[in-house]
């Protein structure tokens, strides 16, 4: 590795304590980039920009699941089922987003909530949280792997997936190690394109369903009214409907999130508590424009009884063949988009991994400044990249190998059920902490109206979304208690962690005797000397060039 590595003792010759480390044109070190630690011991540098947080945000949610695992609700739930349930999902998520908005914009460090959670309510619950977070984002490294590779294969079965699968992991390894401005900067124009394509293809859909097609066929609303706009699933009647409904809504508790990823850069952030709370809020409202309006598009160009799309879900056709969109373009006859669309979702499908890769990382490293995982996982490049945390996470990356020689659409589906549960509970996790600080906030005569950020409708809010995110993590993996459908894989990976996250609170209590703390007893103050210390000390540094002036405008 031709980086040197440092370690949190701080090899860099800084003051003990020092907040700040400035690099100004001429000086040393990259000529035009501010080099900030926002508290002693944390060696990441904040680097990102405004347009870096919020395509992040974006590009971490907006995988594979959008553009083809969507097909999968539509045919279990239908149109009207899945529209609902999507936007009744969005609403769970904008509570969760205002909770963590509030708690991360005032005190923006590296791996917030996992930090907050041991500070706020218990270091052992700060344990389990950390651990389960970072168990989701590494295994959705080789989820999208695998996404990958099935993708690739829509063209051609001549190179191994072997060969994929290695390629891809050298390739995050290289955006991930070589410093976080490049990480950032990869992300922000693989998330671009990944809005571009879901805008084209909501285009898509309103030209094609207004008889803009080969077919000259204006269908409309046709697919709600004939097969209908509700599917029955494992039953008849009303029952049927509920569970094509509650298929279509584990669907989208897996699809959509989007504050988790914001949160995670906090650390990295230039200028965090006027970015942050912009960045919150636009990745909600973008992520529900395209999540609201892609679930109600999947379900107006193609029946939810379409054979084609039900066999290729069926049989694990490879790349985008099980695409509603892929699927209606071949109904209306329509040829190379599906190829373009192929190429947009596997470009998607990279950008996601990466971004899971870099999460999976911040949030290692940030339990380790928390004691709550080796120190080894403290050492950084001199670009303030936490080595030995990003290799941990491409080793893990080396699951994607199983589908060497297993199916592809097993494995996938392997790591879907996994690592829906993990998302549900760090939702949880979020709104029990939330709670905590805003019980602490009460108790210590703290008025939130002085806050960098206060979010509405707190705390009935949190509550809200914990109530909504606690009881869908135990339905997840209900198909598997029904008559005929027992499969011990799919269990297992369904509850495992729901096991697993008590048993980590549990033993670190045990070990280290922490207690759950009273709203008095919360530090609430911890790191703000040095966050003040930046804000004191940062001057912006301004566009290099007119084209970074137009995408930080637009972007800003």
């Amino acid at each position: 590795m031709a980086s040197t590595a440092v370690d949190v003792e701080g090899s860099l010759n800084e003051t003990p304590g020092a907040a700040t480390e400035k690099k100004t044109p001429g000086g040393s070190g990259s000529p035009e980039s501010t080099s900030i630690r926002s508290v002693p011991g944390d060696h990441t540098h904040r680097t990102l920009k405004s347009r870096h947080i919020q395509l992040i945000g974006i590009g971490g949610t907006i995988g594979t699941a959008l553009y083809v695992q969507i097909g999968r609700g539509l045919m279990n739930g239908g149109p009207a089922s899945l529209f609902i349930a999507f936007t009744l999902w969005c609403s769970f998520i904008l509570a969760v987003t205002l909770c963590m908005a509030e708690m991360v914009t005032y005190l923006p460090i590296s791996s917030p909530f996992i930090r907050f959670a041991g500070r706020y309510v218990d270091e052992a619950f700060g344990f389990a949280a950390g651990w389960n977070f970072f168990v989701f984002e590494a295994a959705m490294v080789p989820f999208e792997i695998t996404a990958c590779n099935v993708i690739i294969h829509y063209w051609s079965d001549a190179v191994p997936a072997g060969g994929i699968i290695a390629i891809t992991i050298v390739l995050y390894g290289l955006i991930n190690v070589l410093a976080v401005k490049w990480y950032g900067e990869v992300e922000f124009w693989a998330a671009l394109g990944k809005v571009l394509l879901i805008v084209a293809l909501l285009f898509f859909t309103l030209v094609a369903m207004l008889g803009g097609n080969p077919l000259g066929d204006r269908f409309g609303f046709r697919y709600w009214q004939e097969p209908g706009a509700f599917a029955e699933l494992y039953h008849t009647g009303g029952l049927g409907r509920f569970m094509g409904f509650l298929q279509c809504l584990i669907l989208a508790s897996f699809t959509i999130a989007g504050p988790d990823y914001v949160s995670m850069a906090a650390g990295e952030c230039e200028n965090p508590r006027q970015v942050m709370p912009r960045a919150f809020n636009a990745v909600f409202y973008r992520l529900t424009t395209f999540f609201v309006l892609g679930s109600l598009a999947v379900g107006i160009i193609v029946p939810h009884n379409d054979e084609e799309m039900r066999l290729a879900f069926s049989t694990g056709a490879p790349g985008a063949a099980a695409s509603p969109y892929v699927v209606a373009m071949n109904r209306l006859q329509i040829r190379i988009l599906p190829d373009i669309v192929n190429a947009m979702v596997l470009t998607a499908a990279f950008s996601a991994g990466n971004s899971y890769v870099y999460c999976a990382s911040r949030s290692l490293y940030g339990m380790a400044l928390e004691g709550k995982a080796p120190r080894l996982f403290l050492r950084c490049t001199r670009n303030g990249v936490p080595i030995y945390a990003v290799g941990l996470v491409l080793v893990i990356a080396f699951l994607a190998f199983l589908q060497v020689s297993n199916d592809a659409a097993i494995v996938l589906q392997w790591f879907v059920n996994l690592v829906t549960a993990s998302q549900l509970i760090n939702f949880s996790v979020m709104c029990v902490t939330y709670l905590r600080f805003y019980e602490a906030l009460k108790a210590q005569g703290i008025d939130r109206r002085t806050l960098p950020y206060r979010a509405m409708l707190q705390p009935y809010a949190a509550w809200y979304a914990l109530g909504g995110t606690f009881v869908m993590t135990f339905v997840g993996g209900y198909m598997v208690f029904l008559p005929g459908n027992w499969d011990i894989p799919t269990f297992l990976f369904s509850y495992t962690m729901i096991a697993i996250c008590p048993l980590l609170y549990i033993t670190f209590k045990l070990v280290k005797k922490t207690k759950i703390y009273s709203a008095h007893e919360i530090d609430l103050q911890k790191n703000m000397d040095e966050i003040a210390e930046y804000e004191r000390s940062y001057v912006p540094i301004p566009p290099k060039n007119t084209f970074e002036k137009l995408l930080d405008w637009i972007f800003g």
